[in-house]
């Protein structure tokens, strides 16, 4: 078996759910930091010092595991088209909770897996039935139901979410592909000092012509505290992720997910005073439900597919 493939054994299934606990935990600090921060830094500035920060924090990592840098010619562009798809997931979130409360911009967000659904779908000829399929279309009525009342507040910003998880869905589909033979820690690593170098001509560009949303200032010290925040709270929240993908199977890790939508209403209510209103909440449940749904299918048709492969 490759060194790359987790290796799941029963005895670690609960620190498995203890570090996806953990992400669920800290993921939202990341929403809390870059709400702060760009209040009073570009949307560009949030989304390149997190790239930043995660790969200085991600280099000792790497240098401490012994692991390899090297990359095929393949694995390079793979690689950048998966740091592109983080810059701009990370951008458009970041522009959705600059003005909308946390909870109600993460809901939206969780449309992803209905997104990777219709990719697979579209992409890679998977089959998908009709229950799964319905389940989508209600989850994104779901989520509408959470986009109504902030696009009234908020305008077009309240779409944002949207692209972020659009964007999502393609760097995790990229992830699964360079997944197979690169280590997490050094595809964090790739991932966030590509990022940074992608980023430094549209930055000197726009604050060059002056443009508001690239543009670079020196903030006060609090709020490079709130930009190492987004870095930080990036960095630990995905390698718990990893590890708790390492330790337990994910159809064990997949419904507690939801618990970082939890986190989100926690954190926006004592950090922001935001509390979702009805018809947010309503949107919320749907959402979940459909997600839930979802992977409860997908449990279904692996064990029928196990079966059937004994037989």
């Amino acid at each position: 078996m490759s060194s790359l493939t987790p290796t799941l054994s029963s005895d670690r299934v609960p620190l498995g759910i203890v570090m996806m606990l953990a992400f669920c935990a800290i993921a939202p600090l990341i929403d809390v930091s870059s709400k702060i921060a760009s209040q009073e830094v570009s949307i560009a500035q949030v989304t390149f010092f997190r790239m930043v920060f995660q790969a200085v924090l991600m280099a000792p990592v790497v240098l401490v595991l012994g692991q390899s840098l090297r990359l095929s010619r393949r694995l390079v562009w793979l690689n950048i088209w998966r740091s592109l798809m983080l810059i701009g997931s990370t951008a458009a979130f970041v522009g959705a909770v600059r003005e909308m409360p946390l909870a109600d911009a993460l809901a939206i967000v969780f449309i992803e897996p209905f997104i990777l659904l219709a990719l697979g779908a579209l992409l890679f000829g998977d089959q998908v039935g009709p229950r799964r399929i319905a389940a989508s279309v209600v989850g994104f009525l779901g989520a509408l139901l959470v986009i109504q009342p902030n696009f009234a507040a908020f305008g077009v910003v309240a779409l944002y979410p949207l692209a972020t998880a659009l964007f999502f869905a393609f760097y995790m589909l990229l992830t699964r592909r360079v997944a197979q033979e690169v280590p997490p820690e050094a595809m964090q690593f790739h991932t966030a000092w590509m990022g940074t170098l992608l980023m430094l001509p549209a930055l000197a560009l726009g604050h060059g012509l002056g443009l508001e949303g690239l543009m670079l200032t020196n903030p006060a010290p609090q709020i490079w505290f709130w930009l190492m925040g987004v870095g930080l709270a990036a960095s630990v929240s995905h390698m718990a992720m990893t590890y708790a993908l390492r330790w337990a199977p994910s159809a064990t890790l997949a419904p507690l997910h939801y618990l970082e939508i939890v986190n989100a209403v926690l954190f926006g209510w004592l950090f922001f005073g935001d509390w979702p209103n009805r018809l947010s909440w309503a949107g919320i449940a749907i959402i979940v439900a459909s997600g839930l749904y979802i992977i409860a299918r997908e449990q279904v048709l692996a064990r029928s597919a196990r079966r059937a492969a004994r037989r």
